[in-house]
């Protein structure tokens, strides 16, 4: 079989530990030198001199979870790195281990039987976080909202027909009434702000419902969910607002 990489390296990486294994071609001869790392930053940069020291031009390792990520990170710009889908490099059933699996990695790249899945590059990677951070985030405060809309339609409280968005101020002022114990519609209804797109007697009916005492409960069980996020989405927007050099915006100088 054609030699593609006479030295070459294979990575079985795990949350604690990389079992690195390198594989070098002299003459006729081949050896593997197999040694084991950490995953902390201090570890990772000792297992990229160690791969330095044995010449290594190319480097294959498993897309295990997220942990591959960080041993990317630190070896990118050493060494020409290929990230393996796992399903494609399964190794044969038996004697599996951590140094077999890193030994056999090894071997598959140094034939070129490694296709390596698609990396984007840095300013990608951090454009992409950016966006499914904030999808998550839209997602877990549309599924609290619906949780407490849920909570107000079983006690009859009408206030998504009266309120644009029940989390504004006047939605947040009423929901702290209600989990204060507050049941009066016209006490609640005075604790609106600002301009709504409903009446001031369309909101007191609204507000005639048949509140339990769970309902004040679970509306205090979810309310406070959706406070802590209100930093974090302003976070967001500034990250949102100073992206990476390939995504800014012209200098005007």
């Amino acid at each position: 079989m054609e030699l593609m990489h006479p030295q070459c390296a294979g990575l079985d990486v795990h949350q604690h530990t990389v079992v690195a294994c390198a594989r070098v071609v002299a003459g006729s001869s081949v050896t593997h030198d197999v040694r084991s790392f950490g995953t902390t930053t201090q570890e990772l940069l000792a297992l990229s001199d160690w791969l330095t020291a044995h010449g290594c031009t190319h480097v294959a390792m498993e897309s295990t979870g997220v942990y591959w990520k960080p041993v990317w990170h630190v070896l990118e710009g050493h060494v020409e790195l290929v990230l393996a889908n796992a399903m494609h490099i399964r190794n044969i059933p038996g004697r599996k281990s951590d140094v077999n699996d890193a030994t056999w990695i090894a071997d598959l790249l140094a034939h070129g039987l490694i296709r390596g899945s698609f990396v984007p590059p840095a300013p990608i990677q951090e454009l992409r976080d950016l966006t499914r951070t904030r999808k998550q985030l839209v997602r877990e405060i549309t599924q609290h909202t619906l949780r407490i809309q849920k909570t107000l339609e079983t006690a009859n409280l009408k206030l998504t027909g009266v309120l644009t968005d029940i989390l504004g101020v006047s939605g947040r002022a009423i929901l702290q009434a209600l989990v204060a114990g507050e049941t009066n519609p016209e006490r609640l209804a005075e604790l609106a702000r600002g301009r709504i797109k409903a009446s001031r007697a369309d909101l007191v009916a609204a507000l005639h419902g048949a509140s339990r005492p769970t309902t004040a409960s679970c509306c205090s069980c979810i309310s406070p969910r959706l406070t802590p996020w209100k930093g974090p989405r302003a976070r967001w927007r500034r990250a949102w607002a100073t992206p990476s050099p390939p995504f800014a915006p012209p200098s005007t100088d």
